[in-house]
């Protein structure tokens, strides 16, 4: 119990210090020698593992990898005439992200609904030396520097198209050495709870809540509990045929809710809105600690932080698959069933994997509204 306390303590206290959400990259980008040898490195691996049809590369310290993750990093920039080169979509023409996220954003922007694009950090980013050693130390205030260089030119190209974008690397890679559970699962290709954690924390700072939600009932005896579930990682899972499986790993979890009447022990979730003005919308990366079963756990997941940051339900619309297309295709079957689900909507939440951007089949255009 004592360790759990001493994590949450730190995550917390984390938090609290968390610079400003739109603050300027940081300047501690690795050279461009180190980043072309970092991505050398991660293609060799890569290549490796797919010749065996592994999709899980092993790291230092207990560390697994997702294959197609450090592939994605691999490639460098993937957008533009290099999009085609670069993409596993099926159609080379739907290769390229940015024109579907400009045509989203743009049809949000008709409805008078703002976008907040939320892409999860590759784990091989943040954790660079851990999969490479072409990233041995800290190179300064014992940060790691940024090898995703790709990745923050994109950004910034989105912003000045007018795209709101929260990328977390920076706030990451800062905070990793903060506590011993770090921001993504070891076994698993997912962030972990204190991941979820920051990201909500960060996500109402850009939305400002208190805006557009003083007419919403606030449900002020949500609670907090903290405990350390182990979990079957998708990664550990994934683990080849003779290969022996390290012991599953434990993450400590922030659960919130409301107390359960029949046992003072346990919380009730936070129940999901559809007529929320928040929409949280995307891949497993929405669904992780909440939505149970192969998710883990119910009621610690991003949405559930969220709600409890907010002080009231959200909306979700998580994808097991891709949160490229299919997820924006699960929202124009939900708005053509009712026709008011856009309404009262405020704000778009839209997060997924960054690996989305070279790995996804495809990034379409798709009409939410008629």
């Amino acid at each position: 119990m004592r360790r759990i306390k001493f994590n949450l303590t730190i995550a917390l206290a984390s938090l609290a210090l968390s610079t400003p959400v739109f603050a300027q990259a940081t300047d501690n980008a690795a050279d461009e020698t180190t980043v072309a040898a970092f991505r050398a490195d991660l293609a060799a691996k890569f290549k490796i593992a797919d010749k065996k049809y592994d999709s899980v590369i092993q790291g230092k310290d207990g560390w697994m990898f997702f294959a197609p993750e450090v592939r994605s990093v691999s490639v460098g920039k993937f957008w533009g005439e290099d999009a085609a080169k670069v993409g596993q979509a099926v159609d080379p023409k739907f290769a390229d992200p940015l024109p579907a996220i400009l045509d989203f954003k743009a049809q949000l922007d008709k409805l008078g609904i703002k976008l907040l694009l939320v892409p999860v950090p590759p784990k091989s980013v943040i954790y660079a030396d851990k999969i490479s050693g072409e990233i041995a130390s800290p190179v300064k205030d014992g940060v790691l520097p940024r090898v995703d260089t790709a990745h923050r030119e994109f950004y910034q190209l989105l912003r000045e198209k007018g795209v709101n974008v929260l990328d977390l690397t920076d706030e990451f890679l800062q905070k990793r050495n903060t506590n011993d559970d770090g921001h993504y699962c070891k076994q698993d290709t997912h962030w972990s709870g204190n991941g979820c954690l920051l990201a909500a924390y960060k996500i109402k700072q850009i939305i400002k809540p208190g805006k557009f939600s003083a007419t919403i009932p606030k449900t002020p005896n949500y609670q907090m509990q903290v405990k350390s579930v182990t979990i079957k990682g998708d990664l550990w899972h994934s683990l080849p045929a003779g290969v022996q499986r390290p012991k599953q790993e434990s993450v400590v979890l922030v659960f919130r809710g409301t107390p359960d009447p029949k046992n003072k022990k346990n919380l009730i979730p936070i129940p999901t809105s559809q007529s929320s003005p928040v929409l949280l919308l995307g891949d497993s990366h929405t669904l992780v600690f909440h939505e149970g079963g192969d998710m883990h756990t119910k009621g610690a997941g991003l949405v559930d932080q969220l709600a409890s940051n907010l002080g009231f339900p959200i909306d979700l619309l998580g994808v097991r698959g891709s949160g490229a297309t299919p997820a924006r295709t699960s929202l124009l079957r939900r708005a053509r069933a009712n026709p008011n689900y856009l309404k009262n909507k405020k704000w778009v939440v839209w997060c997924f994997s960054a690996r989305e951007w070279t790995e996804s089949a495809g990034w379409q255009k798709v009409p939410i509204v008629k």
